[in-house]
């Protein structure tokens, strides 16, 4: 079984469902709403455990309601929560919209997750003990960076998600052993709005890029290599939310089962397809019997 880490953000989703998202200032009528446990390191935790993987998650939740839910979830899952602290003061929260072509716009409220600011001795320990470490960016960068260096001292190979995006210093990006960004966000990273030139300019910071683009499937490319595209399943959308997460936390399953890259990226393609055609993040992340079976 693959052993993985995770430092990263634990949210509850409030999640409104509108036919079309508001401009500014403008006000529309929702047709749902939902409280949906959530957040980019609690959702790659979770598609990892669902996938197969022995995951234990390292962060933080509020003395709200909403961590003691957030708590639970994982642990339902079978994520070790022993490294997830509870810090006074309210868990972060994500505010969702989304429209009837499943797209989304999320608002981040870090609450608990600002607080996760250093490393602890049993951090360090659970990355040592683990094949993989993922990173995502809704904890502080400071503690992001310290635990991608700490994992390359440690040969633990890792796995960012530069979301939300924003500049990456180069002691964090030297860190680093896969990139995973959307095209939106290798866009901003690379300055090239073209994701096979975008990845070429992020393989000269980082030895492997899995650049994601929707429905279209997403590109790989490693350095010495020519770059590679994967065509998604094709599927009717009904919420994207999650759906990257649910890539990553598969994918890195897959890798730390030693599957090649084609095999790696066509399962987690099929997990992640899953997971749009289901409403909500945590709750539409496929199992592993389900994503054999697609």
């Amino acid at each position: 079984m693959t052993a993985i880490a995770v430092l990263g953000s634990t949210n509850m989703d409030l999640v409104a469902y509108v036919a079309r998202a508001p401009g500014r200032g403008e006000t529309v009528t929702g047709r749902e709403f939902r409280t949906v446990p959530g957040g980019k390191g609690a959702n790659q935790a979770l598609a990892a455990a669902r996938a197969g993987g022995e995951v234990v998650m390292i962060g933080a939740v509020g003395t709200d309601e909403y961590g003691s839910r957030l708590r639970t979830t994982l642990e339902h899952a079978g994520i070790d929560t022993d490294l997830l602290h509870t810090v006074a003061g309210p868990s972060g929260t994500a505010h969702v919209v989304v429209d009837d072509e499943g797209s989304n716009a999320i608002v981040v409220v870090p609450g608990a997750n600002g607080t996760v600011t250093a490393l602890g001795p049993g951090e360090h320990a659970a990355i040592a003990a683990a094949g993989l470490l993922l990173l995502q960016l809704e904890l502080p960068l400071r503690v992001v960076t310290e635990a991608a260096r700490a994992a390359r001292s440690l040969g633990v190979r890792t796995i960012l998600t530069p979301s939300p995006v924003q500049p990456l210093p180069a002691e964090l990006l030297d860190a680093v052993d896969l990139l995973i960004p959307n095209e939106h966000e290798a866009a901003a990273l690379s300055g090239y709005d073209d994701p096979h030139a975008a990845a070429q300019i992020l393989l000269r910071q980082v030895p492997e890029v899995v650049i994601t683009l929707g429905g279209k499937g997403c590109l790989y490319a490693a350095r010495g290599g020519e770059t590679v595209p994967f065509p998604a399943p094709e599927v009717t959308a009904v919420d994207t939310t999650g759906a990257g997460d649910t890539f990553v936390g598969t994918l890195a399953v897959a890798l730390g089962e030693g599957r090649a890259v084609p095999e790696a990226v066509a399962w987690a393609s099929s997990a992640a397809a899953l997971c749009v055609q289901r409403p909500g993040a945590s709750s539409s992340m496929p199992y592993r019997s389900e994503i054999d079976a697609a």
